[in-house]
This record gives C-alpha cells, structure tokens and sequence, in this order.
C-alpha cells in the first residue's frame, strides 16, 4: 500500500501560531531590508524587536493554545514549559538586539541580515523548546546553530571573528554529529522518533545500544551547553564575537538547551534516569571544578564571563542530577536567572566599549566608581548576582540547585556545588573591588551617552535585585511547568 502525505488539518496548525507569526514576519523583513538604505536601517532594527515583543505578547496572552497539548502527530508539543521559556527567549533575544544596532553601527559592521538572523534563531529555539519528537529537536537546533555560526562571523574583516566562526562551525558540526548519532541509535532500539513513544519502549528495555545512544546523546547536549569537558569552543567563541552577539549566544540558547535536555532526558528517556543521571553528575562536577579554577586567572573580562559560564552550566546540571520535578524545575528557574544575568554582564562591555576600544579587560574597569558612580552601581548588582550574593537573582537560583541535589541524593555534589560556589565569588568581587578601589590606568572610561543602551542595562541590572526579592512568583512558575 503506498503511503500518501497528507496535509495536517488547519486545526493542528493553531498551537504553531507564534511560529508562524515569527516565520512570516522574518521573510517579510528579510524582504523589506532589500528596499532600505543603509542611512534608515534603523527601521528594520526597530521592527525586529517589535516583531519579538509581539511575539512574546501573543504565548503571554494564549493566542493559540488549547487544550491539546501535542500536534502534528506529536511532534509539536505546546505546553507550561514551553510558554515560559519561549517569552524568556523572546525577551531576552529583543534585549540583545537593543544593544546589537548602536554596537554594530559604530564600528560600521551592521548589517540587515543580523536581525533577520536572531529571528530565525528564536524561531530555531522555540521549535526546539517545544519539541516532541527527534525530528523537530534535530530541526530546531539546526535552524539555531545555522544562524549563529553566521552571526559570530558577521565582522568578516576581524581575524579573532573569523577564527571564532570557524571553531563554532567545526565543533558545533561535531556535536550536532554526535548527537544524531545517538537519536539513531535511540531509534534503532525503540523503533520510534516520538518522545513519548520512546519514553514507553524503554520502559523495561536493557539494550547496549538504547544506552550506547543515550551516552552519545548526552555528549551532544553537553557540547551545546558548553559542559567540561566539551567546553573547549566556548572561550574563543565569546571572545571572538562581536560583543553584542556574544550576549546573544550566552543567554537565550541557554534557555533552549535546557528544553532540549528535558526533552530528550525527562521526558523521552525517563525511564532511564539510573543510567543518565551519574553522567549529570560528572559533567556538573567537572564544570564547576574547571570552570571556577580557570576563571580565576583571567585578565580578559569576555574569557573570564565564558569560563563562568562554564561553572553555570554545572550548576543547571546540579538540577538534572537531582532529577524529579524538583530538579527540573529547580534548573529551569537557575536558567532563567542565568539567561539575565549573562545579557547585563555582557551588556556591560558593550556599554562601555567603543569604536577602538573593547573594554573587555579586567583592568579597563579600575577607579569606575569616581567617573561613573551610577553605571559602577549598575555593573556590581550584576556581579554580586552572579557571585550568588542574597538578596540578588543569582543567589535563590543556585540555592534552588543545590537544594534539588540534596532532595535527589546527591549530598556530595551540593557540597562540591557549595565549595565552588565560594571559590567562584571571588574573580566577580574582584572586579567589584577594581571599580571601587583601585586608581583608573590609561584613558579612563565612563559609559556612552546612549539613552536607549543605559536605561536596557540599567533595567536589567536592576531587574536582578528586585526579582531576587521578589523570586518566589518565578519559582512556582518553574514548579507549575512540572506539575
């Protein structure tokens, strides 16, 4: 019998309408762009960011939700979870591109397919947060990585740019590689690219290659995420970047990797947690341990924030070792605390930077204080939240981490969580301490006269005090996605 491709009904279609909605109003803005001189490509700019806000407004509001939670035959699936990520996405996405324009136009390397590219990106993760089979993961991932290779390589002039594009393509072909191979050998042994299907075949099943395909599945996630010891792409690649699209790269796929990893993991290969869990636990730790030790003796404030980066993802892997709906939900809140801070650590540099001049060295940051009272204010809110000093964001999210540990029977991974944690604190202090307390060397800095730029900064800055006073709404946000 010949098997025929139907069209899905327009039904299956209404829980997509934000995917669509962002789809056709990119392809119409990659089509204005061509009618718009380089003098006005403001506007295609500012109608970027609109295009995300409205996005973001229509999955607040629920134009397309309803009650079935799974369409296109399971491979869409629309549920809390992925609400909520895909507005911090959003969110997040529309913050980086306020600081990409006025970057990007001074040093003359702006161009209309940058905003085109973050959309496609968003589109990439929000396919990929609301995956419910192998196929849209892999589709997902792909139409995010794509258009972030091109990002990073968009100052085509920058020899540092261009290695970082290049590392980024070669390793992230590697770990997209692994990771098909592991989907294929989780297919081998199900029989089926549904989540949930897989979920129930495994159920029972001691197979080699279920397991072989889940360890290999598990390095692919950890690439992506940046986890020790698949990390080796991530310091060049933030520090090559143009420092606004390294804000972008360092937030809000976050966002979308730790959907992927409940995806492929909670949800697709529960029923295996036993096997999957200790190698939760050896990549948090390995995290930590590198990513803390190696931050400390950083001059470079980029490389420095990238190494940090590596000892948070550890943390979030804290959450997927514990394991449960405390766990996820636990890791879910401490990504989207670190999705924040990483756009006002990152949007720090780009505040201060300037045509010739990156402010990206620890050192460039000396005497701040005296020069800048409001913007030195503005940059220790982000780093005491990062150090996971209370009341601030960053500190409810990693107590929520090392408690989902403990919860789960890892006592000995909150207590290496704990240890590193203090460790960590130091190299953000320290450079608390340089704004506050040494002389200025060289030409002294102060922040641009930006209206725009300094009040996004100053917002999201200010965002991470209040919301760690105000975190418990976040919190039961989080617990409600896993209910």
């Amino acid at each position: 019998m010949q098997a025929t491709l139907a069209m899905p009904a327009p039904n299956e279609l209404v829980p997509l309408i934000p995917e669509l909605s962002l789809a056709g109003l990119g392809f119409l803005l990659l089509m204005l762009d061509l009618f718009v001189s380089d003098a006005r490509r403001g506007i295609t700019h500012v109608l970027s960011v609109a295009i995300l806000l409205l996005v973001a407004a229509m999955v607040v509001l629920g134009v397309g939700a309803g009650d079935e939670a799974s369409v296109l035959s399971g491979m869409f699936v629309r549920d809390t979870m992925a609400d909520v990520l895909k507005v911090g996405v959003c969110v997040v996405s529309a913050i980086a591109l306020l600081f990409v324009w006025p970057d990007l136009r001074e040093r003359g390397i702006y161009k209309g397919e940058v905003s085109v590219l973050v959309l496609f990106a968003v589109l990439g993760m929000m396919l990929l947060i609301s995956a419910g089979s192998l196929v849209m993961v892999y589709l997902g991932l792909e139409l995010l990585a794509l258009s972030s290779y091109a990002l990073v390589a968009i100052d085509r002039d920058n020899p540092l740019a261009s290695e970082a594009a290049i590392k980024y393509f070669v390793l992230g072909a590697l770990a997209s590689g692994l990771l098909l191979y592991g989907m294929s050998l989780v297919y081998g042994a199900t029989g089926s690219l549904d989540l949930a299907a897989i979920r129930n075949a495994a159920m029972g099943i001691d197979s080699p290659m279920l397991l072989t395909g889940v360890v290999f599945m598990t390095a692919g996630v950890a690439f992506k995420f940046g986890a020790v010891p698949f990390h080796m792409w991530l310091p060049d690649v933030y520090h090559g970047s143009p420092t606004p699209i390294t804000l972008f790269i360092s937030s809000a796929p976050k966002l979308a990797a730790f959907a992927m990893v409940v995806r492929l993991f909670g949800f697709g290969t529960g029923s295996l947690a036993e096997q999957w869990q200790p190698l939760m636990a050896v990549l948090a730790t390995l995290s930590l341990v590198v990513g803390n030790v190696i931050a400390l003796v950083q001059a470079n404030l980029k490389r420095m924030l990238a190494y940090s980066t590596v000892s948070h993802v550890g943390f979030v892997f804290l959450g997927f070792a514990g394991g449960g709906a405390e766990g996820y939900a636990a890791a879910m809140f401490y990504v989207i605390a670190y999705a924040l801070m990483a756009t006002a650590a990152f949007g720090a540099i780009v505040l201060m930077a300037r045509r010739g001049f990156e402010a990206d060295q620890v050192a460039d940051y000396k005497g701040l204080s005296a020069r800048d009272p409001w913007s030195a204010a503005m940059v220790l809110c982000v780093m005491a939240s990062m150090a996971g000093v209370p009341p601030f964001l960053g500190f409810w999210a990693k107590l929520a981490v090392l408690r989902a540990a403990i919860d789960g029977n890892v006592l000995w991974l909150a207590i290496v969580g704990v240890v590193f944690a203090v460790i960590g604190a130091y190299y953000y202090l320290h450079v608390i301490k340089v704004m506050y307390f040494d002389e200025p060397v060289g030409e002294p800095i102060a922040a641009r006269d930006n209206g725009v730029m300094r009040f996004v900064f100053s917002v999201n800055a200010l965002a991470l005090l209040v919301l760690g006073v105000f975190w418990n709404p976040i919190m039961t946000w989080c617990k409600a996605a896993f209910a």
